[in-house]
């Protein structure tokens, strides 16, 4: 038997046992495994809930365009519904969100515009506020409003909470889910509750978010707020489709916990899942004190670690973050294991001479440019050699004349194998700013210096 469309292939989703990731809780913890459907999240359910019942009252008309503020998964569920249904579809997101999201956005057609993260939801260019202005100026145009609309948390009352409890035969005892939006806790809670009202439901939220604070004292502490790396859960706001009532205890995971176990899940579990489904794996483990060995623990998979190939899976990332330690060498060790870490620079104004004198004096063949103090470019021994070669007068005149492009900047955990791959013919150094906010240079030398001790 086939399906008539794509669409049809959303839902049932798989249940699978963990065994080796969370050995450390006594219960059975169940994966529901959401990365089975068509556009590989939890999303598509809720994404084609919310336009059939736009499309249902009037809001939605034939040949509109769909307009959503998205981190990337509801945009995929729509983008896959718009293609099937013959609506276009503008979204905006955040600039944390990984490049394979948006890239994946654009592949189905979809026009995807990229606002900063760190401002208010009201400051006019948050991607809440650019959606909201774009649903005003575009005619034809509807907003699902993926935070405030209930056919969100609906769409898993009527799915995923009756799949749940006819795959564990009703034996659940926890429901663990990151909460972003908060309709796929609030609407799976609300069924799996009225099944069994002792049925604890756990909200995972992360440090940035307002969340925890508000479910435990009823306050929305913007103090709370600041820039977070972890993908799909947490906010700023307190979104209609959470459902505080319905949710008995929020635990916070850092970033690097969170990011750290996405990749061990691949690693032990061969599943391949995103950044929200390492945050509720760290959740359950750091609560495994709450679990007895009769509870079964099912917790929601909600998207394909496909999308962060370039974040939680990519090394250099975690490290330029210090969230991976391993035994490679970084800029950190470069610098320590430097004979003489002290940086030479030059300032833009002093003449092309003085330079010449202070590569001979020193026997260094490139020089940093500073201007009050700032590095705003370099010169190296073939960019004055090529300059005089041209106009020997040039000798009299000030550094900024011959400047060049600065070297790049890493980070202190950046990895030798990064920081290699960086120095070539163009850039034959890089600099490093250390913890004293000192600048620091790394030559070819000095790697081979420092993998020789």
């Amino acid at each position: 038997m086939w399906h008539n469309n794509i669409l049809e292939t959303i839902g049932n989703t798989p249940l699978v046992k963990l065994n080796k990731i969370t050995k450390e809780v006594k219960a059975t913890v169940l994966a529901k495994i959401e990365t089975t459907n068509p556009g590989n999240s939890i999303k598509d359910r809720m994404a084609i809930k919310m336009i059939e019942d736009a499309e249902r009252d009037g809001r939605l008309k034939p040949g509109g365009t769909i307009i959503e503020g998205t981190s990337g998964n509801t945009g995929m569920g729509l983008a896959i519904a718009a293609v099937i249904k013959g609506y276009k579809c503008i979204f905006t997101t955040t600039d944390k969100q990984s490049k394979e999201k948006v890239d994946a956005l654009r592949a189905f057609g979809a026009e995807v515009i990229v606002c900063p993260t760190n401002v208010d939801p009201e400051d006019p260019r948050s991607y809440y506020s650019v959606s909201s202005r774009l649903e005003r100026e575009v005619l034809n145009s509807w907003k699902p409003n993926q935070y405030d609309n209930l056919s969100n948390a609906q769409a898993h009352y009527e799915q995923t909470g009756p799949e749940i409890w006819e795959q564990t035969e009703g034996k659940i005892t926890h429901l663990v889910v990151g909460v972003g939006t908060g309709g796929t806790i609030s609407g799976t809670a609300r069924f799996l509750k009225e099944k069994n009202p002792a049925i604890q439901v756990l909200g995972i939220d992360t440090y940035g978010s307002v969340f925890k604070k508000y479910k435990e004292t009823g306050i929305l502490d913007k103090s709370e707020i600041y820039p977070y790396i972890t993908e799909g859960i947490g906010e700023d706001f307190l979104p209609q489709n959470v459902n505080f009532s319905l949710i008995d205890h929020f635990e916070k995971v850092t970033d690097k916990d969170a990011a750290l176990m996405t990749r061990e899940i691949a690693r032990k579990e061969g599943i391949f899942a995103g950044n929200s489904t390492g945050s509720a794996v760290a959740g359950v483990i750091q609560m495994r004190d709450r679990f007895k060995e009769s509870d079964v623990v099912v917790i929601i998979f909600p998207d394909h670690g496909s999308r962060y190939m370039g974040k939680m899976y990519n090394d250099d990332w975690l490290r330029e973050r210090g969230f991976l330690k391993d035994g490679k060498l970084t800029a950190r060790d470069i610098i320590s294991k430097k004979e003489s870490p002290e940086i030479i620079t030059i300032d833009s104004e002093k003449t092309v001479l003085e330079a010449i004198n202070t590569i001979k004096t020193l026997n260094i063949s490139q020089i940093p440019v500073t201007q009050q103090g700032m590095v705003i470019g370099k010169i190296t021994e073939s960019d004055i050699l090529s300059s005089l070669l041209e106009n020997a007068s040039l000798k009299s005149q000030p550094v900024k004349n011959i400047t060049t492009a600065p070297f790049p900047f890493v980070d202190l955990n950046t990895s030798i194998d990064k920081i290699s791959s960086m120095i070539n013919k163009e850039n034959i150094a890089v600099l490093v700013e250390d913890e004293q906010d000192n600048i620091e240079i790394i030559t070819q030398y000095d790697i081979i210096n420092a993998m020789a001790v």
